[in-house]
């Protein structure tokens, strides 16, 4: 393709993905827009002047049809080319070579430049702002309802400049040439023209601020909307099994009219609005067509003068309804970004030190000092003076009712939340001075509600070590028990094996399934620390029992946090730590929590109906000297 290098050039003009700076986008609607202009802003320059030119060069062909109207009535035929031939191929040249020239720049700059790039660029480091967000961010909002703000607002923030750039230049050239033009052939043209220009701007100045507002609240509804519909899909099996079809129909349909009620209201807003523009353009027509005709009649101004004042007033009709019509664009656009800039803007709660450093792991001990914590303004503390030191390699088991903290302890331990007070530290190294990143590369865990991405078997469990091989992670999902069933999968669309796609959330695959692929996304990553929160509770007695092993070989020369409410599964752990009220209440062996008589036994006669297995005893033995 012959223009396939200049389309390359111009695509090339704006980078989505170059190295930038990353900060959290301003809070104010002029430094939101600010903020990413200024990474391009030499592109929106050059659109800028020209559009500018390309402008010029159309209010010309009204002046040269005025021009050519005055000398066909005046000129000899004979001597018309001799007088003014020059005159034509000037005429020609802008008509034909010049501006053809310069929308195809504008063009060029428009679509291949800023169309596409620009939102690119801004949902790109929208992205990886919002990615970054805290655990509780992502807890607060629906998912769907994130995900459209970070794509719609990036489209209406590019929409908004775009059409500031066209429709502001545009009004400027075209009121002002017409002003000019109409004031060289005779200034009591001006008179209408003032009138409708005042009268059109008084008429923006009342509904535009009205429309902004109507925009905004619409953006909000539509994106609560999205909110609603994304969880609806999401939980659909949920939906299913309570036969709730019908429930769902009226909670979307409760946000379906809630939001076509605020767009209804926007479109009233505009309807009013063209009704009003019309009666303006129909009397500015009227009035400057009466007036030009008069003064021809009295002979203060040409033939080519009417015809000017005619196209140039046909041309500003025109453009009004344009102009109205992006104005509303750009407030309905403005409104989007605000809406959006809630989320984006947002700043995030979890950060990395200034000058935070590599997590550097060289035994493993892991030590609790006075650990505080509190979700929100809740008031009450959910974690209140832990003080836990776990030798390196050392396996410990969480214990307690639930509510008494365990689940907060680990989220603190993977500084999902930062600590209200006090400390934790691995081998001597406070979390809270390394990078996140560092932090949970070095810890492998499995959920207790697995969640694998929409992705092929093979990127779920490679996720855990970007390159590896499918030998390595055909060993790790034999190691889970997972490679008995993995050969026979197949997705819609026929892909097979490692490259069948589990679906959101892993929803193609069995609870014991998407466990097995859990575990061997963790047996892949080898990390030397392992936080096991209800690890086997999706899988039945003998899966369990299979995977046993598995588990054992996983956490050999492993610093290990388990949590279960099953007490079987973690009584052979080196050492329980029993939780209630977000404090430690007991630590010690299965054994010796059973001597002491206090909570854990109590839990443990509970779910053992008063009989204490003893094989599990020797197995805990069994366990201590595997280690």
């Amino acid at each position: 393709m012959i223009l396939a290098p200049v389309f390359t050039f111009f695509e090339s003009l704006i980078k989505p993905f170059k190295d930038y700076q990353a900060a959290t986008p301003p809070t104010t609607v002029r430094g939101f827009f600010t903020h990413f202009l200024r990474q391009v802003w030499p592109v929106f320059a050059v659109l800028l002047v020209v559009g500018l030119l390309f402008t010029l060069t159309e209010v010309m062909v009204f002046q040269y049809i005025a021009r050519v109207i005055d000398i066909l009535t005046h000129a000899d035929p004979a001597q018309l080319w001799a007088l003014h031939g020059r005159e034509f191929i000037i005429m020609l040249l802008v008509l034909g070579v010049l501006s053809p020239a310069l929308l195809g720049l504008h063009s060029l700059i428009l679509q291949q430049a800023i169309t596409s790039n620009f939102p690119t660029l801004i949902r790109w480091q929208s992205h990886r702002h919002v990615v970054r967000q805290s655990l509780s961010f992502f807890s607060n909002d629906f998912a769907g309802r994130v995900a459209s703000k970070v794509v719609d607002t990036a489209s209406a923030l590019r929409n908004t400049l775009v059409t500031l750039c066209d429709t502001f230049l545009y009004v400027i050239v075209y009121f002002t040439s017409a002003i000019v033009l109409f004031f060289a052939a005779d200034p009591r043209l001006i008179l209408p023209v003032i009138i409708w220009m005042a009268l059109y701007v008084l008429m923006c100045l009342r509904f535009v601020p009205k429309l902004s507002k109507a925009s905004e609240e619409g953006s909000e509804a539509r994106s609560s909307l999205v909110g609603r519909v994304v969880d609806s899909y999401t939980n659909i099996q949920t939906v299913k099994l309570f036969a709730n079809t019908h429930r769902e129909d009226d909670y979307v349909r409760e946000a379906l009219d809630f939001n076509g009620k605020k767009w209804q209201a926007q479109q009233r807003l505009i309807t009013t609005l063209d009704i009003g523009v019309a009666v303006l353009n129909a009397s500015l027509l009227i009035s400057t067509g009466i007036l030009a005709v008069w003064l021809w009649r009295d002979g203060a101004i040409s033939v080519g003068a009417i015809a000017l004042v005619g196209a140039l007033t046909q041309r500003l009709l025109n453009m009004s309804g344009w102009v109205m019509f992006q104005v509303t664009s750009l407030f309905e656009n403005i409104g989007t970004v605000q809406n959006g800039m809630e989320t984006i803007s947002h700043p995030h709660t979890v950060i990395d030190a200034a000058q935070a450093a590599d997590l550097v792991v060289t035994r493993g001990e892991i030590r609790f000092e006075d650990v505080q914590f509190g979700y929100g303004d809740s008031g009450r503390p959910a974690l209140n003076g832990i003080n836990l030191t776990i030798a390196p390699g050392e396996k410990i088991g969480l214990v307690g009712p639930s509510g008494a903290g365990k689940s907060t302890l680990v989220n603190l331990f993977l500084r999902l939340y930062d600590l209200t007070g006090g400390r934790i530290l691995i081998d001597g190294q406070d979390i809270a001075t390394v990078t996140q990143e560092s932090l949970r590369s070095h810890i492998g865990m499995v959920t207790q509600d697995t969640s694998l991405l929409h992705r092929s078997i093979r990127d779920n469990i490679g996720y855990a070590k970007p390159g590896a091989s499918d030998a390595e992670i055909m060993e790790a999902a034999a190691r889970a028990h997972a490679a008995s069933f993995i050969p026979a999968l197949v997705d819609s669309k026929g892909r097979t094996g490692l490259e069948a796609h589990v679906g959101e959330r892993g929803v193609k695959l069995s609870g014991g399934q998407r466990q097995r692929v859990a575990i061997a996304r963790v047996l892949l990553k080898n990390a030397p620390m392992l936080v096991l929160d209800e690890a086997t509770s999706a899988l039945d007695s003998e899966v369990e029992a299979a995977i046993q092993d598995s588990l054992i070989d996983l956490m050999t020369g492993k610093t290990v946090i388990a949590i279960a409410h099953r007490l079987s599964t973690i009584a052979r752990m080196d050492r329980l730590v029993v939780m209630d009220g977000g404090r430690i209440v007991e630590v010690g062996t299965h054994g010796e929590l059973i001597a002491a008589g206090g909570l854990y036994a109590r839990l443990w006669a509970r779910q053992t109906g008063g009989f204490i297995a003893e094989d599990v005893a020797v197995k805990s033995l069994e366990l201590s000297e595997h280690d």
